[in-house]
């Protein structure tokens, strides 16, 4: 369902459907970014895909491995390429195409940011816990809303709302120039900042606040998206969204779809339902 040209607000009526083995090479996710840039002339906007089989053969050729520090006491192998490179297939198989994208989920070791305990389902296409009644979302859903919030553009400035652990940022941060990701839970922003120490990302800012009033200060972004879903898309994140920029968000309560927010003109916004899903909560404040 899609609607174009809405004036600010945006109702939920207006955007919920009522039917509803170790690493052989040492390489920093920014030489990884290089890497994958190669790929991104071969993702064309989701305009103007069609249903077809993705190659990751591309993806493979030149393995990008992560640090001794990221592989070290690994005993169940999850730093392995091949079993990334099992999850990305499943993934590319639910229909997500962009090679950029999935090339980052393949570059980012996933088992470094949950417990030791769920390791050996690190890679399984789920959503597991990651403490404080929140979760890891699962690979495919990481990847289709970065897929729909890219849409084969390059990404400069990228929100996100909800860090979590850190492992959607750590994918963002191959995808975009620069990604900026607030933590309303102290625990979890604390959490987020050992996950992602070891890796050396240079381009994540990590903020202790409320997700749903933004950064103000440092918009406008082109792209934002959402881990958590409302009633509604926050009106604050909206006026940070750059003209063009798109946002990916959870609506709903029960029943949740994703939504895809592009804005068109200064107070004018597109909005798409795309498909059902499931998130936490979206809530106000810091604890």
């Amino acid at each position: 369902m899609t609607n174009t040209e809405k004036k600010f607000p945006l109702s939920l009526s207006s955007v919920v459907d009522s039917r509803s083995a170790h690493a052989r090479q040492i390489a920093t996710p920014q030489t990884a970014l290089k890497n994958l840039a190669r790929g991104e002339s071969r993702a064309a906007p989701l305009s103007s895909m069609r249903k077809t089989t993705t190659s990751l053969s591309h993806l493979t050729q030149s393995p990008i491995a992560v640090s001794p520090a990221v592989a070290h006491g690994n005993p169940h192998g999850m730093g392995s390429d091949k079993i990334r490179q099992a999850m990305v297939a499943r993934v590319a198989q639910q229909g997500v195409q962009d090679a950029l994208v999935l090339g980052a989920l393949a570059a980012i070791p996933r088992h470094m940011f949950i417990e030791s305990g769920l390791s050996s389902q690190a890679y399984i296409d789920a959503s597991l816990p990651i403490g404080h009644h929140q979760t890891i979302s699962q690979p495919y859903i990481v990847a289709r809303m970065i897929e729909l919030m890219r849409n084969g553009r390059k990404l400069h400035k990228v929100l996100e709302i909800g860090t979590g652990c850190g492992y959607q940022a750590a994918v963002l941060s191959l995808v975009a120039k620069e990604v900026i990701s607030i933590e309303r839970i102290k625990a979890l922003h604390e959490l987020a900042k050992d996950n992602l120490r070891p890796m050396r990302i240079a381009n994540i800012r990590l903020h202790y606040g409320d997700g749903m009033l933004g950064l103000p200060q440092v918009a406008p972004f082109d792209g934002i998206i959402l881990a958590a879903a409302g009633m509604e898309v926050p009106q604050a994140l909206l006026m940070q969204l750059a003209v063009g920029g798109r946002l990916i968000a959870p609506v709903g309560s029960r029943s949740q779809v994703l939504q895809l927010t592009e804005r068109i003109s200064h107070d004018q916004w597109a909005t798409t339902t795309v498909e059902a899903c499931h998130f936490v909560p979206l809530r106000a404040g810091v604890i």
